[in-house]
């Protein structure tokens, strides 16, 4: 059962489950009350739980609970994971969840159930999903395709994610978002900038280019990045 206020969040582990024959989703709850309701009427094995929530929050839901399912938080925040595994959690995913991610929590999952462990899924070319992050701005959660990112630029408080068809502000860290990314394919290669490795047409060691944009590489990041640039 997925619990969360969010769609765009919902909607991120509806598609990771629908990758996995062995899960299949009892419900989609947009808070703790209509989750509760449901767990009287039929028994459920595994909780995505979102904890700022109306009403509710997860983890006084989870405490409200006497034989609770296993239970993996969900939540942009990272603040409440030493309470939540106070409460023996499965996992704490912080959003956007990634899906290499996501599997770390189903191997918990399945090893409670002594079930196989979890493989990728050989999904047909046809139907892979691209891989995505969603980032918070404009008062809603927009969808951006990582292959779609060029470099993202921090200002302060806030970030620009820079892509092929536009430019997207949030209010997050750039710290937040390097670990949102896949290792193989982003790198650090300033305090204020996150470039995509695909996307680098030339690099010296101090400056590399992506499109038409001249980007500097840092000193303290220069050894890793022309390790990583070979």
């Amino acid at each position: 059962m997925i619990v969360d206020d969010e769609p765009p969040a919902r909607e991120v582990l509806s598609h990771y489950i629908a990758q996995l024959p062995s899960l299949e989703i009892a419900a989609e709850c947009e808070n703790a009350i209509q989750a509760f309701a449901i767990l009287q009427k039929q028994p459920v094995d595994l909780i995505f739980l979102d904890i700022r929530m109306p009403q509710l929050n997860g983890n006084d839901f989870l405490k409200s609970l006497t034989n609770p399912p296993l239970i993996i938080f969900t939540t942009a925040y990272s603040e409440y994971a030493v309470e939540a595994y106070e409460l023996n959690v499965v996992d704490y995913l912080v959003k956007p969840v990634r899906f290499d991610r996501f599997l770390k929590s189903m191997q918990k999952v399945f090893a409670a159930y002594n079930m196989k462990p979890v493989a990728e899924p050989s999904v047909p070319a046809e139907k892979k999903i691209e891989p995505f992050v969603y980032f918070r701005a404009d008062r809603k959660m927009i969808k951006v395709m990582l292959d779609d990112i060029l470099y993202i630029e921090s200002m302060k408080d806030y970030i620009k994610i820079f892509t092929k068809q536009s430019v997207i502000i949030t209010k997050q860290s750039i710290s937040s978002v390097e670990a949102m990314l896949p290792e193989k394919e982003f790198v650090r290669v300033h305090r204020s900038y996150i470039v995509s490795l695909k996307k680098i047409k030339s690099f010296t060691s101090e400056l590399m280019e992506i499109e038409k944009t001249e980007i500097p590489i840092g000193k303290l990041y220069r050894n890793e990045v022309m390790k990583m640039l070979g």
